[in-house]
């Protein structure tokens, strides 16, 4: 029998019964490979994703409706993490702050308040490392049990002070997959920028600062963003001739216009974290002039250069005879007197009615030595409530 009859001879018998000349090596590591995509085709569609979606649909919509409050909505969150299917379904069917009036997932710290009504909370000051944490009020007779949202450390330098912002109450740092954005002040502490950590919605412009930098290794990391996406600034009148009274302040939101605060008005709602696509090592000047860093500081708009964009002013308070200090109606929210409280409301140049000029969009104000009461309402959001207040806890050698 010829070379070329048994060549023939075998491929048929392959094609017959299956059987393949592969070496054993690589039968082996195909069937390695074949081992893997069934486990990870079965962790995809476990048990649990397999489920009816009719019928999943309405287990979760149960849920959700038997929970009103946090912390209970803890079992609506552990079904969000159960599988890729289950999170989607729950996503659609959870309502945002500014509906439902409740905090569920970490994205609702940056999505609008309610409408109609101010969401209670209040921030505990730590003196010793110098750090700040938000809690939702579970109990409006009490600050002392509520839920952490977020926290704040202050990181003075030579030129300024910057307020790193995280979802951790532990790792307050922006190497922190956790970090979410900052707040920074000039020298004067009378000027603030609010930096969002990741692109906004709106399509705002990233800005490169000093703090941009590499300062070490352990903080790169490729879930955080290196830009700082500006979407607010606050401004406090300067007071040079050291007359003793209420501060003046003003706030610029970038993200949100001014006919937000009408009814029926609309602000930009994030539905997710977006990730910025920017390199974690911007290549920027290591070292720069005291000047140009000045400049970089000091040049950002703190007035509405652009039509339409929403504008807070402090509620102006009025002087009380008998106690012989400046007054402002707290609703009982705050107890102690002090320069730091205040209630922010639309300023006329938005043109808005005096009806919502005088709604009070985030009051806050001093209750014990070291706590804080927070309210605030659509159309800002948490993290810019919290930002706007870490601004009052400041130094402002201009102003005081």
């Amino acid at each position: 029998m010829s070379f070329r009859s048994i060549i023939a001879e075998r491929k048929g018998f392959e094609f017959k019964f299956g059987y393949s000349m592969r070496s054993r090596s690589q039968s082996h590591s195909d069937a390695i490979v074949q081992d893997r995509l069934v486990v990870l085709d079965g962790l995809k569609q476990s048990c649990w994703a397999n489920m009816p979606p009719e019928l999943l649909r309405d287990v979760l919509m149960r849920i959700e409706a038997s929970e009103d409050s946090w912390p209970a909505r803890k079992h609506v969150v552990a079904c969000a993490g159960v599988c890729r299917s289950w999170r989607e379904i729950m996503k659609e069917i959870v309502k945002s702050p500014q509906v439902s009036g409740n905090l569920t997932f970490p994205i609702s710290l940056k999505q609008p308040g309610p409408r109609g009504s101010l969401l209670q909370c209040y921030i505990k000051r730590n003196h010793s490392n110098k750090t700040y944490y938000l809690f939702l009020g579970l109990n409006q007779a009490s600050t002392e049990d509520g839920k952490f949202l977020l926290s704040a450390r202050k990181c003075r330098r030579a030129t300024h002070t910057d307020y790193i912002i995280s979802l951790n109450c532990d790792d307050v740092s922006r190497g922190s997959n956790t970090y979410i954005g900052k707040l920074r002040s000039n020298f004067l502490g009378t000027k603030f920028t609010v930096y969002d950590a990741h692109p906004p919605i709106y399509g705002a412009k990233v800005t490169k600062s000093r703090s941009s930098r590499l300062v070490s290794l352990k903080q790169v990391s490729p879930r955080v963003p290196a830009g700082n996406y500006p979407i607010a600034h606050v401004s406090y009148d300067l007071n040079v001739l050291g007359s003793r009274g209420p501060r003046i302040m003003h706030c610029v939101m970038d993200a949100i216009p001014a006919s937000a605060v009408e009814p029926g008005g609309v602000a930009p709602t994030q539905t997710q974290f977006l990730h910025s696509r920017i390199d974690t090592s911007p290549s920027i000047p290591f070292f720069r002039s005291k000047s140009t860093r000045m400049d970089t500081l000091t040049s950002e708009p703190l007035t509405c250069q652009e039509e339409g964009m929403l504008v807070l002013q402090n509620k102006s308070p009025r002087w009380h005879e008998q106690l012989q200090f400046w007054c402002l109606n707290f609703n009982g929210r705050v107890t102690v007197a002090s320069v730091k409280n205040f209630q922010l409301v639309a300023s006329p140049k938005n043109g808005v009615s005096e009806q919502a000029q005088e709604n009070v969009i985030l009051q806050f104000g001093k209750v014990g030595k070291d706590v804080f009461t927070m309210d605030y309402q659509y159309p800002i959001s948490a993290f810019e409530a919290f930002a706007i207040c870490l601004s009052s806890f400041d130094t402002k050698i201009a102003c005081e």
